[in-house]
């Protein structure tokens, strides 16, 4: 008997055929591995970008606030700084009024001639004096170096303010798009 030539390209198409099936089923197995992992990987990324919506909305908010507290600071700052400008005054007033206590003394001091007893009183007075006169020049200075640390921190506090909007505006823009 005779074999047919056409039964080995039968068997070599069954062949074919067979192989191209297999390779078939296993392009769709992992092509079903391939959507299972996007779909995982998506799910993933929707609930990590709600999680970063959420963050910078609590950002956004806590940046707000941090500005309206700085707008706060400064405007009790520039009321502090007021107030420290009118103790200074207060205190060289006061200052003024003390200088005139040295007359008073040398005044007194020719009074022991007639009454000895008054001598050491008025001297103690009068060392009471220059030492209540120095204290109220170290206060009077004191006070200055103050004034000027306030002044300076009041000068500080609108750059501080203006950056802390820099930061904020872009939140700030941001703030409509967020749920």
């Amino acid at each position: 008997m005779h074999e047919d030539p056409r039964r080995a390209i039968i068997d070599v198409m069954a062949k074919l055929g067979k192989e191209t099936q297999l390779h078939l089923d296993e392009r769709y197995q992992h092509f079903k591995m391939t959507d299972l992992v996007i779909m995982s990987v998506s799910f993933l990324l929707v609930v990590l970008a709600t999680f970063n919506v959420y963050y910078v909305r609590v950002l956004y908010q806590d940046l707000d606030g941090i500005v309206s507290n700085m707008d706060s600071m400064y405007r009790t700052l520039a009321h502090v700084d007021e107030d420290m400008s009118n103790i200074s005054l207060s205190v060289e007033h006061f200052d003024e009024h003390i200088s005139h206590m040295r007359p008073i003394k040398d005044s007194i001091s020719s009074l022991t001639d007639i009454l000895p007893s008054m001598r050491l009183d008025m001297d103690m007075i009068g060392q009471d004096m220059e030492l209540i006169h120095q204290d109220m020049e170290h206060l009077s200075n004191s006070m200055g170096f103050i004034d000027q640390r306030v002044h300076h921190m009041k000068n500080s506090l609108p750059v501080m303010r203006e950056n802390m909007r820099m930061m904020a505006n872009p939140m700030g823009f941001m703030n409509p798009v967020l749920p």
